[in-house]
């Protein structure tokens, strides 16, 4: 059987890169030019399922996709991290001597910015999908014109990787997850780890009596990130990711977690990719 799967952006994208990777059955690709057509199409059954890129290790987290997650009761059911390589992408018999603009995603630029430092004649111009950038000059036959994107995006739309690897930081990883409009039940011996989101009242301390409390089940906290409460100016709620070892310490913390905070919420439990 054939799974519908919804990504943001294009085939040859770094969503599509992810698609391949974490899937093992066959796969759709519904191609979305925004995160928020991505999640109209996974809950209205659309797509069975979505992936959604939420951080990345050099521009840190996304955070209106922890929104998107949050209001559209989204369920996280798996996750994967993609080391980024950004390549130059033009058309065949093209040197760096020929183009004279690069048009790419807004952070594609400045994570190549010191690159392009290198050749002033280049202009850089902000375009809204790096594939969509490299299948426009494939299809208009752009002269002159370049993109970045990954050699997945050559491959598909046959262009040139006039230079490879012209990110500044190497070490460039983007976590994606893989969301669902309802929750998938996953063995509780396989879950090592789970997404929570939860308000807290304002006062001194209720934020480390928290951490605290969850040291003391035995879950390690990954990430935390607070996010505005529209209605209350200046109140924030709180995502976090943590991992454990036993599902039942994850389970006497829930438990907790519930009683002490204010709309306390489970985004999801899934395996954890980087174990």
């Amino acid at each position: 059987m054939i799974t519908k799967i919804a990504i943001q952006g294009i085939k040859g994208s770094f969503h599509h890169q992810v698609a391949e990777n974490y899937f093992s059955e066959p796969t759709d690709l519904v191609e979305c030019h925004s995160f928020e057509s991505l999640v109209k199409n996974v809950i209205n059954d659309k797509s069975s399922k979505g992936i959604m890129a939420l951080e990345n290790s050099i521009a840190g987290s996304i955070i209106p996709n922890y929104a998107l997650i949050d209001a559209n009761n989204l369920h996280i059911i798996g996750e994967y991290y993609l080391d980024i390589h950004h390549n130059l992408l033009a058309l065949k018999g093209q040197t760096i001597e020929d183009i004279k603009e690069v048009q790419s995603h807004p952070m594609a630029l400045l994570q190549c910015a010191v690159f392009f430092s290198n050749y002033p004649h280049i202009k850089l111009i902000e375009s809204s999908d790096t594939a969509e950038t490299a299948k426009r000059i494939q299809e208009q036959n752009l002269l002159g014109v370049a993109a970045i994107a990954s050699k997945k995006a050559a491959e598909l739309y046959d262009l040139n990787v006039v230079a490879k690897d012209i990110h500044t930081v190497k070490n460039n990883t983007t976590r994606f997850v893989i969301v669902k409009s309802v929750n998938k039940e996953i063995p509780k011996n396989e879950i090592n780890k789970a997404s929570l989101k939860f308000e807290l009242e304002d006062k001194p301390g209720n934020l480390a009596f928290v951490l605290k409390m969850i040291s003391d089940c035995q879950l390690n906290m990954t990430k935390i990130q607070s996010l505005p409460i529209i209605e209350t100016p200046f109140q924030y709620s709180f995502f976090i990711d943590v991992v454990f070892d036993k599902y039942e310490f994850y389970e006497k913390a829930k438990m907790n977690l519930q009683q002490i905070t204010r709309h306390f919420k489970v985004l999801g439990e899934y395996k954890n990719a980087r174990l």
